[in-house]
């Protein structure tokens, strides 16, 4: 196996382990809908289970084919990785971003294959502002795109 692929496999395992076990940590220990404060005015533990993207969009239990919508666009993500880690020059940051970009895409997915949505459970809000509960594979696909965009900025 070629570096660049075992770099990008090896972030993409680790994002999905650690998001497998938080998710199993949160839906066993969190009552659903069921909110543990852990720092007042800032950060909740919850369990909620989220069918749609981002942010909840499309977070609607009476639409059935958003489960393959965002069923093709993971496994559109992760070939797209796959096949762009084939083709770009060694780039540590563009292969770190991969690697969590497509571990994020897989955690989310094995969710949605298992329970037809995606348990979220980091929640933060500050005052009246509240971010929507979001999940470790989330931060993966947030965390890589930035780090392509870092490796692209630092291409130029």
């Amino acid at each position: 196996m070629r570096p660049r692929f075992f770099v990008v496999y090896l972030i993409a395992a680790l994002v999905i382990a650690v998001d497998q076990w938080t998710k199993q940590w949160a839906a066993s220990t969190i009552p659903p809908l069921i909110g543990y404060t852990v720092i007042p005015g800032f950060f909740d533990l919850v369990n909620v289970r989220n069918r749609g993207a981002a942010f909840g969009f499309l977070n609607r239990s009476d639409i059935e084919w958003q489960f393959w919508l965002f069923f093709a666009a993971a496994v559109t993500a992760v070939l797209a990785i796959i096949a762009m880690t084939r083709s770009a020059k060694s780039n540590p940051y563009l292969f770190t971003g991969f690697g969590l970009i497509m571990g994020g895409a897989i955690g989310n997915l094995i969710d949605r294959i298992r329970f037809r949505a995606v348990i979220d459970f980091l929640d933060f809000h500050i005052g009246g502002y509240h971010w929507p509960a979001f999940n470790v594979a989330d931060m993966g696909i947030c965390v890589g795109a930035f780090f392509v965009c870092l490796a692209v900025y630092k291409h130029k």
